[in-house]
């Protein structure tokens, strides 16, 4: 299984990758371990599970 992709926010957002890392630390507080990554072709950051299968 891949990845879940849990939020994504544009790349070119004015506060950049911000956004996605404060979506992020609500998704850590609710005990969920996620992590945020840049997918190039789409130009957005991800939110996604730490691990495959995570959830």
């Amino acid at each position: 299984m891949a990845r879940e992709i849990l939020a994504s926010t544009p790349a070119g957002h004015p506060r950049g990758h911000f956004p996605a890392e404060e979506q992020a630390e609500q998704f850590r507080k609710a005990g969920i371990p996620v992590t945020v990554v840049q997918d190039l072709p789409s130009d957005r950051f991800l939110v996604v599970t730490d691990e495959e299968g995570q959830r």
